[in-house]
């Protein structure tokens, strides 16, 4: 069994130090997804939503919060991102669903792998908010890691379903 990282002397829990790990390139990718249903998509597609650009609203705040990653998960370094980028793709069959990706960058000593959850899970979010008088009933999920890059562990890529 491995030493536990995030535990101090007292088994309490702390920061770990990341002062001597080298700097180097690090991306993440991570993916959500919500079912809405007919109406939504209308309201989406069409820019009839009262409260304004879906989409546009959720790229914004999925943005803001992979900036704001360490002020929500504790243990979480703040790190200066280099680049974050958010899509929206369809895909419509017997329901509406949005597929949300969040890739996130940095040149740094840790990796970007929970801002980009974060990201993927906030447009998600802010989605639903941006839709709830439309339907209550949407589902969220899941939400995972895709890929990422950089760092002491090396590469990861999701093996496909």
């Amino acid at each position: 069994m491995t030493e536990l990282t995030h535990f101090n002397e007292q088994g309490r829990a702390k920061m770990v130090d990341i002062s001597d790990k080298t700097e180097t390139v690090r991306t993440a990718v991570a993916a959500s997804q919500i079912t809405v249903n007919k109406a939504i998509y209308e309201q989406i597609t069409e820019g009839t939503n009262k409260k304004g650009d879906v989409f546009a609203v959720a790229q914004v705040a999925a943005i803001m919060a992979a900036k704001n990653t360490s002020n929500i998960i504790p243990m979480c370094h703040p790190i200066s991102l280099t680049g974050v980028n958010i899509t929206f793709d369809w895909e419509i069959k017997d329901e509406y669903i949005i597929h949300i990706q969040a890739e996130v960058k940095t040149k740094g000593a840790t990796g970007v792998e929970m801002e980009a959850l974060v990201a993927a899970s906030t447009a998600a979010l802010t989605i639903y908010d941006m839709c709830k008088a439309a339907g209550k009933e949407m589902v969220i999920g899941p939400t995972i890691l895709l890929s990422k890059s950089g760092g002491k562990s090396g590469d990861f890529i999701r093996k496909a379903d």
